[in-house]
């Protein structure tokens, strides 16, 4: 969910070294939102030690391609808070904010059914990237 702590999280992975994707940036969402398929499969075929962020309607089908699938959820007061404070502008008006609300209720729930795993973003950025890093070292 937005304001969850995925790309914090990301940016400390790549900090201790692991290679990372943030799917939100660099091309790899079509404009309806979806990733763009072909490309994915290309990169998971290209590395299988690469920790994926995105959240899109079609991640699902990839999800046999991943070791782990993680949702990195918070409370909604949390999410909220966090997205009138970062530097990506979305959340940062009344609509986008209902737009979340809204998520937290019909797409989270998706998500955590997809899950392998399921951690706190309220916990630290490092304890939460020491337990993703534990995760994949499991499978280098």
């Amino acid at each position: 969910m937005s304001g969850a702590g995925k790309t914090t999280v990301l940016d400390e992975l790549r900090r201790r070294g692991f290679r990372t994707v943030d799917t939100d940036y660099g091309g790899w969402e079509l404009p309806d939102g979806t990733w763009d398929e072909p490309g994915m499969n290309r990169l998971l075929d290209r590395h299988r030690d690469l920790v994926v962020s995105g959240t899109v309607e079609n991640q699902v089908r990839f999800y046999h391609r991943f070791h782990h699938v993680v949702l990195l959820s918070a409370p909604l007061e949390v999410l909220l808070h966090r997205v009138t404070r970062r530097t990506n502008p979305y959340g940062r008006t009344p609509a986008q904010r209902a737009e979340i609300a809204r998520y937290v209720l019909t797409v989270e729930p998706l998500l955590r059914r997809g899950a392998t795993v399921e951690l706190d973003g309220r916990r630290g950025v490092s304890e939460l990237a020491d337990t993703i890093e534990a995760l994949v070292g499991k499978e280098r």
